[in-house]
């Protein structure tokens, strides 16, 4: 059922609402899903339904998680006919996603700029979608495929890249969005390594102590160490040395590998 847009509940500037606008933009991330006709795909922040459109002939079952009320209720009657799809009016940083979807999903959102991170991580959780495409804000998308040494890198880039793929696929305008943000953006994709580099017992902590080291990123290594784990300056040059990092280094030039080694070499030395 098609609205016209002065019939849209008003945006709400608290829930940094910008809707995607933009047919082309919508169809690319649509593609970049590659969905099958027996998925099931979670999209957070549906707005006003212009990728659950596409959604809805292209997968199986699609739940809809929107927090704005008002979006929520338009969105129940648009799509009251299609049996396949659920509107879950909800914080998705408050609902585990596998608790919507089972073990075997995908993902697909328009995701808020101001809670972008912690969207993110939430979405590390197991079971993560077998695939998750996410229309960002550029910075978040460059700060998520950066490579070691690059100036965008940091925790978000060590974290995601230790458990997963990620690819930037495309650039976004501001002008594609109603109303247009102050920031350009991107689409990004994510999927789960067969093999992460953390078990998943630890993957909280090694999440935390990644951010710790990032928190002290102008420090050296073996200061950063000695800081973040209580070690003396003896200790710290050791255990860099042994997996065969410089202790003057900073935490820009390791590798994910690299922070997982320290992690897991710290961690047994505590048991």
């Amino acid at each position: 059922m098609a609205r016209h847009h002065g019939s849209y509940p008003p945006t709400l500037k608290r829930l940094g609402q910008h809707f995607l606008a933009d047919p082309t933009v919508v169809r690319g991330i649509a593609d970049a899903l590659a969905l099958q006709a027996t998925d099931t795909v979670i999209e957070i922040g549906p707005g006003r339904g212009v990728l659950t459109d596409l959604l809805i002939e292209r997968a199986g079952r699609v739940v809809a998680v929107e927090l704005d009320r008002a979006l929520a209720a338009l969105l129940r009657e648009r799509y009251a006919a299609h049996s396949h799809v659920t509107i879950v009016e909800q914080d998705i940083l408050k609902v585990p996603l596998g608790t919507l979807a089972g073990d075997d999903y995908v993902l697909a959102g328009n995701v808020p700029y101001y809670i972008t991170t912690p969207i993110l991580f939430h979405a590390l959780q197991v079971p993560m979608a077998r695939r998750a495409v996410y229309l960002v804000q550029r910075e978040v998308a460059e700060r998520a495929v950066a490579p070691p040494g690059d100036k965008t890198y940091g925790a978000l880039s060590v974290n995601l890249q230790a458990v997963a793929s990620v690819e930037l696929l495309f650039h976004v305008p501001a002008g594609a969005f109603r109303p247009p943000p102050k920031v350009e953006s991107a689409v990004m994709r994510v999927r789960p390594r067969e093999q992460p580099l953390v078990p998943l017992d630890q993957r909280n902590a090694f999440q935390l102590f990644v951010q710790n080291v990032f928190g002290l990123r102008r420090k050296q290594m073996v200061r950063v160490l000695r800081t973040v784990w209580a070690l003396g300056a003896e200790q710290a040059e050791a255990l860099l040395r042994g997996e065969g990092i410089d202790p003057s280094a900073r935490p820009e030039v390791l590798t994910p590998e690299q922070f997982v080694a320290l992690f897991e070499t710290h961690r047994r030395h505590e048991k």
